[in-house]
């Protein structure tokens, strides 16, 4: 690998060699078309958190037939070159000595001594009140009291749950019985509990960093850090899915 070519050129280039698109790389190792694109054209502010990128940059690697290392080198290695733009603190606006605060002070004081004054000045004496004629108690017949089901719901009955503990930084893209997808970077610590009806299938970036139970019975470990797996729940069990390498085409 030309040091002085850039990474996203040599996978490119690589990728190219072998007749394969980014179409079909994307269906075999599970992760979006435009994210690919961003990482073969160098546009580093379209891709998500470092640990998803070294996660699908190793399942790239592997899939062109590549040494997943060297490449996870090459990116962490051109992630450094990029200066960090800090941003500028906005001016600060000085008041004090604006005709709208020495408003605000003045009927500021004003209301204080009107509160002054009030509290100050003398109650006036107290008006006896009207004798009460008396009234008889009326009784009110209560009914029983409202009866408390305890018949569960029908999605404690059947379904699926899925319970997430997030032990390293982790992105995950979930769907819940076909709804469209949602993505999210999970920090070490949080929790989160799904739940579904037939189906939830998972796209988890870095499948080391979390800990998942199903139907609330803890699950083993989905893969190792930075690999890229997904994750089909149904009532009928968990399949795990991995991206297979794809066969080096001859020239």
């Amino acid at each position: 690998m030309d040091e002085k070519e850039s990474l996203g050129k040599y996978l490119k280039r690589e990728r190219e060699n072998r007749n394969v698109s980014l179409k079909e790389v994307s269906k075999q190792i599970k992760v979006r078309e435009p994210l690919l694109k961003a990482v073969e054209e160098e546009e580093r502010n379209l891709l998500p958190s470092a640990t998803y990128v070294k996660g699908f940059l190793s399942a790239y690697a592997k899939y062109l037939g590549l040494d997943p290392n060297e490449i996870i080198r090459r990116y962490e290695a051109e992630s450094k070159e990029e200066p960090i733009s800090q941003p500028e603190a906005p001016p600060q606006r000085r008041i004090l000595g604006s005709p709208k605060y020495l408003w605000m002070a003045g009927g500021l004081i004003i209301v204080g001594f009107i509160v002054l004054y009030l509290i100050l000045s003398p109650p006036p004496p107290p008006v006896p009140p009207p004798p009460a004629e008396p009234v008889a108690k009326k009784a009110i017949p209560q009914g029983p009291p409202p009866s408390v089901s305890e018949k569960p719901s029908a999605l404690e009955e059947k379904g699926i749950s899925l319970g997430i503990k997030t032990v390293e930084r982790t992105w995950v893209e979930i769907r819940i019985d076909g709804q469209p997808a949602r993505e999210a970077t999970f920090q070490p610590g949080e929790s989160f509990t799904y739940r579904g009806a037939e189906r939830i299938e998972l796209l988890v970036g870095n499948a080391g960093g979390l800990e998942m139970t199903f139907n609330e019975r803890p699950l083993e470990k989905i893969g190792k850090s930075g690999e890229v797996v997904t994750v089909i729940l149904t009532p009928q069990g968990v399949e795990v899915k991995r991206p297979e390498p794809v066969k080096s085409v001859e020239q």
